[in-house]
């Protein structure tokens, strides 16, 4: 008779909650396949090594379980890093924080009008206009990495510098812009571009690549397509396209770490 404890049943929960939040983390960063080889392979070490006792096979497979940690991790050290991140800066954290928090409306207000507005008005203007815009907002996880490939702004965000570098003239237009504590940290860099197969042909390298920092970190990307004026967002390694400006103010109001670093 199998001794089956409510510690038993409590492990194999644990074990199904955390196997389905690699699932996502995977899904998201766009290695869903890699995930599945990982499965593939652990199943195929346990029914040779444990259930068929195929002494041969399972010392080869243990060899290569005792090094697969250590290649994982070196891996997927960016999701690794983003699993942490997120560990640390759950809602709940935040939901937490907020209930001590006596001037909560009011620092709301001022965001918005300080760091949000600018931003949202300047993508309507170059929406207008049909201004390509690539604007990353920095969330828990830094972004010097990626600020270091372009050049220093170091400003205060304001919808006329937003909308100057990105003029189809200006020689920082075609990369990336990074906003950080809240400030327009850098301009003209260059992001990981994304190889989801799942995106669009219609859309381009600027859309790719808003998606491959949203896969990689926890920031948000905003994009203003050159073609349509259209606005999408990258966010949590998803891609959302022909937003509104009403729902850019939305999703900019509701980020976990807000625009001006507090």
């Amino acid at each position: 008779m199998l001794d089956f404890s409510i510690k038993d049943a409590l492990d194999i929960v644990l074990m199904a909650l955390l196997l389905y939040y690699v699932y996502k983390l995977m899904k998201e960063s766009g290695t869903l396949n890699i995930f599945y080889g990982v499965m593939a392979f652990i199943v195929a070490w346990a029914l040779a090594s444990e259930i068929f006792s195929m002494k041969l096979i399972g010392s080869i497979l243990d060899k290569f379980m005792s090094i697969g940690v250590l290649v994982l991790v070196i891996l997927f050290q960016d999701q690794i890093k983003r699993f942490l991140v997120d560990l640390g800066s759950h809602k709940r954290w935040r939901f937490l924080r907020q209930i001590f928090s006596h001037h909560k409306e009011v620092r709301d207000q001022q965001i918005l009008r300080e760091s949000v507005m600018p931003i949202v008005y300047a993508c309507m203007s170059m929406s207008k206009s049909k201004t390509g815009a690539l604007i990353v907002i920095q969330q828990k996880m830094p972004l010097d990495n990626y600020a270091k490939s372009g050049d220093v702004i170091d400003a205060k965000i304001n919808t006329r510098l937003i909308e100057n570098i990105f003029f189809k003239n200006s020689p920082l237009h075609d990369g990336a812009m990074i906003i950080a504590n809240g400030q327009i940290e850098a301009a003209g860099c260059i992001l990981p571009v994304s190889h989801d197969t799942s995106i669009p042909r219609s859309l381009g390298l600027r859309h790719r690549s808003a998606l491959g920092i949203a896969q990689a970190t926890d920031a948000m990307a905003i994009i203003v397509s050159e073609e349509t004026g259209n606005i999408s967002v990258a966010y949590h390694g998803e891609l959302y396209t022909k937003i509104t400006s009403a729902d850019l103010e939305h999703r900019l109001s509701a980020l976990e770490t807000p625009i001006t670093g507090d």
